[in-house]
């Protein structure tokens, strides 16, 4: 075929769902436009998500495996393409995170996802698209993940939740006072759940603070380990115990050292009324 594009599976997700689509189209026989049609599109647009210059919609995909009676091939790889705005290793963290019967967080400088409200969520996904780090549907994806996450802990029997947050979470301001208001009383309505514990790290602990970065200790239902930390360019999920076993006890040091829950929802309280 002239001026036929070769395709890369291996350049990217993108490129790798352009050429399932490609593939899946040609054993049909369609050409670009005859798909289109049966989706409900241009042939331009099949054209621009084969060769990767336009990201594949959920919606994008499921039409496709519908026309190609592929089942839920292309449902499957759009989700690796939808995730490539997360950081490598991101997307496996959450399927464990999806069965630990304990989960306990330690954050610096923002409230974790499990806890914000959706309009804090937001506040940060608007942030990396003025940014140029994310497409508006790559920031809308991590949003849909947040509230699936939040969703998931919503499951019998209930995982156990301990966080630990830097007093950097709370005094870091997202959106307007509005926005940290509910974000609040988010964390206050959390703190009351019969499977959380909710603790503030104040400055004032200074070097008895034993973990200065942000990490994730996950019990499974095995009672194995796993612990998720993150650098700037990649997430690391480490199911070595040697490893994240100093890791468990640097956490059980840092939450003695950390206010009681009370007194940390007291500090959410105060700075609370204290805005405007």
């Amino acid at each position: 075929m002239v001026n036929r594009k070769e395709l890369d599976p291996e350049r990217s997700p993108s490129a790798a769902f352009g050429a399932l689509l490609r593939s899946l189209r040609d054993e049909r026989g369609w050409t670009q436009d005859e798909l289109a049609e049966r989706i409900g599109c241009s042939g331009a647009h099949i054209s621009a998500v084969e060769t990767g210059r336009r990201t594949p919609t959920q919606q994008f995909a499921a039409s496709a495996d519908r026309a190609l009676g592929s089942g839920d091939r292309l449902q499957r790889q759009s989700r690796a393409v939808r995730y490539r705005a997360l950081l490598e290793g991101f997307p496996e963290y959450v399927a464990h995170e999806g069965r630990a019967v304990e989960i306990r967080l330690y954050e610096v400088g923002v409230i974790p996802g499990l806890l914000q409200t959706q309009e804090y969520a937001s506040a940060l996904g608007d942030s990396t698209v003025k940014r140029g780090v994310a497409s508006r549907e790559q920031a809308d994806e991590r949003i849909s993940l947040i509230a699936q996450r939040q969703a998931s802990l919503i499951r019998t029997p209930s995982p156990l939740v301990f966080v630990v947050l830097d007093e950097s979470c709370l005094l870091r301001p997202i959106g307007g006072s509005t926005l940290m208001d509910a974000q609040f009383a988010r964390l206050m309505e959390f703190a009351e759940l019969p499977n959380t514990v909710l603790q503030v790290a104040p400055f004032d602990i200074g070097v008895r603070r034993p973990m200065t970065l942000p990490v994730t200790l996950l019990t499974m239902p095995d009672r194995s380990l796993v612990s998720y930390a993150e650098s700037a360019n990649r997430g690391h999920l480490e199911r070595d115990s040697g490893s994240v076993v100093p890791l468990l006890t640097d956490y059980h040091q840092l939450q003695a050292e950390a206010l009681p829950r009370a007194a940390s929802v007291a500090m959410i309280n105060q700075l609370r009324k204290g805005n405007p």
